[in-house]
């Protein structure tokens, strides 16, 4: 008895030792972000002053939708409706071409199709900024520059979605497509009522991946644009570390705005990518 009861007790320290590692962890992962939301509504005299603000305010919100106070208009809005606009319409064609082209790659037999699979894993590990220089005199040259183009188009492929589109659909039984072609259906209605509907949980790990990176793309659209009517958040967001910089409140609370679609997606999401990532672990 005495030996179970010590066997217990061991147990349950290790567990109590695992348990305050793991809220540790957590909180050290949790709070900058938490330290951010508060002082974005903490008073402009608190903030950075203390860990946990008293006093709470809505003037740093205020501060972003009125243009702020030093007389220069700020287009917070406006620069949040381009970034949805540029995310949304560069992850649909993201999602869009990774799903035609991975099926082409992994259900359909062509000459070259070794070559373009090649290409695809050598460019994944191809440093992209090389190549930036280039694509903006590209940009510059067909007159795309300081347009929705530049920012939408040349963001609309990512060769990570067509990898991994690539390998779950090879991981479908072909069965099930040579079925379809019996019963008269073609390429296009295969893909999009057998292969997408069987992808659902990898479809929504790669919307989430690709919808935050260009969510997050800062240097592409620093480069692309210059009028203030086509900048993105996260450009007008790194502008305020310059003239803006003794504004503090607003700075979080534009880090806020940044970072909430990701979050309400991930809540949204957050089941399905849950499956996905399993998927893609084994």
């Amino acid at each position: 008895m005495v030996g179970s009861n010590n066997t217990k007790s061991s147990r349950r320290l290790r567990l109590s030792i695992r348990y305050a590692l793991a809220s540790a962890l957590l909180l050290v992962m949790v709070y900058p972000y938490l330290y951010m939301v508060l002082n974005s509504f903490a008073d402009w005299n608190q903030v950075d002053r203390k860990l946990l603000p008293d006093s709470f305010t809505l003037k740093s919100y205020t501060w972003l939708l009125n243009g702020g106070e030093t007389g220069v208009t700020r287009p917070w809005i406006n620069a949040f409706a381009n970034s949805v606009i540029v995310s949304v319409a560069s992850t649909a064609l993201m999602m869009l071409f990774g799903v035609m082209v991975a099926y082409a790659l992994s259900k359909l037999r062509f000459r070259g199709r070794d070559t373009i699979n090649n290409f695809i894993l050598f460019h994944m590990f191809f440093p992209g900024i090389i190549l930036l220089i280039p694509s903006f005199l590209i940009i510059q040259r067909i007159g795309w520059y300081d347009t929705y183009w530049a920012l939408i188009i040349p963001k609309g492929v990512s060769l990570w979605a067509i990898f991994m589109y690539t390998n779950f659909f090879r991981a479908i039984p072909d069965t099930f497509i040579e079925a379809a072609k019996l019963d008269g259906a073609r390429d296009f209605q295969i893909l999009y009522r057998i292969m997408l509907p069987m992808s659902k949980s990898i479809t929504s790990v790669i919307f989430l991946f690709t919808l935050m990176e260009r969510w997050t793309e800062l240097l592409w659209d620093m480069i692309m644009v210059r009028s203030d009517h086509m900048l993105t958040l996260n450009v007008l967001l790194s502008q305020m570390f310059g003239p803006y910089g003794g504004y503090p409140g607003p700075l979080y609370a534009g880090s806020v705005l940044l970072s909430l679609p990701i979050i309400v997606l991930f809540i949204i999401f957050g089941k399905k990518f849950q499956e996905g990532m399993q998927f893609t672990l084994k």
